[in-house]
C-alpha cells in the first residue's frame, strides 16, 4: 500500500479503534499531531510507534513545532525561540545568528525525531513586512537574511535526520488577513514578488525536500489561490524553480480555503493543482466525507516524494540528552532566552 494524499488528526493521546480504522484507509498518508495529543516524551514515543506500526510504508507523522508561539509540545521539550529572535541575533553578529539558526533547527528536529516524529512544518520563510499575522514567526524583513537563516536552519534539521518544509509559498508576509480565518489577497504582479520568492529559490538550490503552499490569492498571477493553482505549483514552483520535493497544501479546513467549495471540491482542486498531501485538521466529518467520496489514485511520483520524508532511525530521548551536542545546544538556548545585548555605536547621536 502506498501513502495516500490525506493527512488527518487525532482526538487524544492514544489511538482509538475508530482512528485505527481511519488510518488504515488507502487515501490516508499521514497524521498531524497537536498539543491535545501530548503528555510527555514517553507517551508521544508510544503514540508515534503505534501509528507507524499500522502500515507499510509507515504513515508520516508531522507537527507544527517552529518555536516561539507555534510549538505544540513544551513540557519535556526545549522551549525554542521564535524565528525573529534568531534574526535579531543575526543583526548583532551575522555568524552568531547563522550558528543559532543551525543549532535551533538541529535541536528542534533532534528532539522530535527522538520520539519518532518524521516532520515538523518548518522553517517559516515569509518576509516580515510588519503587516502580517506571521509577525515573530518570520526570521527577518530582508529576503537575503531570511534566505541565509532558513538555509542554516534547514541544514541543522538535516543533520538531525529531518526533512525541512518551507512555508507559506508563495509568501504570507505582505498581507494583513489571517488565512486561518479568511482568504488573504495580494495584488502584486509576479515580477514584484521576487523578494518573497527568493528564499524558495535559494533553499531549492540547496536540496529543499518539501514546501507548504498557503491559501493565498494573487489575482494578477492566477484566479485561484496558490494552494489550488496549477500556475503556482506546476509552472512556477516545479517549472521555473525546478522543485522536485513534496508539496503540502496548508490545512484544507482553514478559512482561506472553505470559500472554494465543499471539502471534496477543495481536495480535488488541490490535488489537480499538484499538491502531494492535504492536511485536514479539526474536522472529523470532513475527513469522513473525503474517505467516502474522494476519487483519486495516488500518483507513483507523489508516493515516492512522500516516502522520502520518513525520518531515519535516530537516538532515543535518553541518548539524545546524554549527547554533547544537545548539552551545548542547551547552553546556547539559555543565552538566547536572555535579553539580546545592546551595542551602541558611539559615532551615532
Amino acid at each position: 500500500m502506498t501513502l495516500g494524499p490525506l493527512m488527518i488528526d487525532l482526538t487524544g493521546t492514544s489511538l482509538s479503534a475508530e482512528e485505527r480504522t481511519l488510518l488504515a484507509h488507502p487515501l490516508v498518508g499521514g497524521v498531524i499531531l497537536f498539543t491535545r495529543n501530548y503528555e510527555d516524551p514517553p507517551q508521544l514515543t508510544a503514540l508515534v510507534k503505534s501509528i507507524h506500526a499500522l502500515r507499510s510504508p509507515r504513515l508520516l507523522v508531522a507537527v507544527d513545532h517552529e518555536g516561539g508561539r507555534v510549538q505544540r509540545f513544551r513540557t519535556g521539550f526545549s522551549v525554542l525561540p521564535a524565528a525573529r529572535r534568531i534574526g535579531r541575533q543575526f543583526d548583532l553578529e551575522a555568524r552568531e545568528g547563522l550558528a543559532l539558526a543551525r543549532e535551533m533547527g538541529w535541536l528542534m528536529a533532534a528532539e522530535l525525531t527522538a520520539c519518532g516524529i518524521d516532520l515538523s512544518f518548518a522553517p517559516c520563510v515569509d518576509i516580515d513586512y510588519g503587516v502580517s499575522f506571521i509577525t515573530d514567526r518570520a526570521f527577518h524583513g530582508r529576503p537575503e537574511v531570511v534566505s541565509q537563516l532558513a538555509g542554516a536552519y534547514m541544514h541543522g534539521m538535516r543533520e538531525a535526520g529531518m526533512a525541512a518544509t518551507a512555508k507559506h509559498f508563495p509568501g504570507h508576509g505582505a498581507v494583513t488577513a489571517d488565512s486561518h480565518a479568511q482568504l488573504p489577497v495580494d495584488r502584486r504582479e509576479l515580477a514584484d514578488l521576487e523578494a518573497d520568492l527568493m528564499p524558495y529559490r535559494r533553499l531549492i538550490a540547496n536540496g529543499l525536500p518539501a514546501v507548504m503552499v498557503g491559501h493565498l490569492l494573487f489575482p494578477a498571477v492566477d484566479a485561484s489561490p496558490a494552494s489550488f493553482s496549477p500556475r503556482w505549483i506546476g509552472e512556477v514552483l516545479r517549472g521555473t524553480f525546478g522543485f522536485q520535493g513534496a508539496v503540502f497544501a496548508d490545512d484544507l479546513s482553514m478559512g482561506g480555503a472553505v470559500a472554494y467549495g465543499g471539502v471534496l471540491e477543495r481536495a480535488t482542486r488541490a490535488l489537480a493543482a499538484g499538491c502531494d498531501m492535504l492536511p485536514v485538521c479539526n474536522d472529523r466529518t470532513a475527513v469522513e466525507q473525503l474517505l467516502a467520496g474522494l476519487k483519486v489514485t495516488p500518483a507513483p511520483a507523489s508516493a515516492v516524494r512522500l516516502a522520502r520524508l520518513h525520518v531515519r532511525e535516530q537516538p532515543d530521548v535518553q541518548a539524545l540528552r546524554a549527547s554533547s551536542r544537545w548539552r551545548e545546544a542547551q547552553t546556547l538556548l539559555a543565552a538566547c532566552a536572555a535579553a539580546p545585548r545592546l551595542e551602541l555605536d558611539p559615532a551615532k547621536p
